[in-house]
């Protein structure tokens, strides 16, 4: 399945009590921020083999309202989608989101 088809799925975002704060405490990522991406194209998102051991985990690549590159780490239950981890992207992923952002604009 194409992985942007997974967010056609999705209703609504599921923050649990002890995840919603901590990836602002730990990186300065807010549930707010961390959410915008998936609505701010274009969006990378690809099936994380090596952490999916107990569910299939994604990760997607993505830009904020303010254009912070953010790296989010998720999982799909149901109809929600439940943010693992969201931080600042490394230069690599930087790299990776713009030359894929590049090769989808020439389409």
């Amino acid at each position: 399945m194409n992985p942007l088809k997974i967010l056609e799925q999705i209703e609504l975002f599921d923050w649990d009590d002890g995840n919603i704060n901590k990836n602002l405490i730990l990186h300065d990522v807010s549930h707010f921020e961390a959410e915008e991406i998936f609505f701010n194209f274009p969006v990378l998102i690809q099936l994380d083999f090596k952490n999916s051991e107990e569910e299939q985990r994604y990760y997607a690549l993505g830009k904020t309202d303010s254009n912070r590159y953010l790296f989010i780490s998720f999982t799909i239950r149901g109809k929600s989608l439940r943010v693992i981890s969201a931080r600042d992207m490394n230069k690599r992923e930087v790299r990776i989101y713009e030359q894929s952002k590049k090769r989808n604009t020439k389409l």
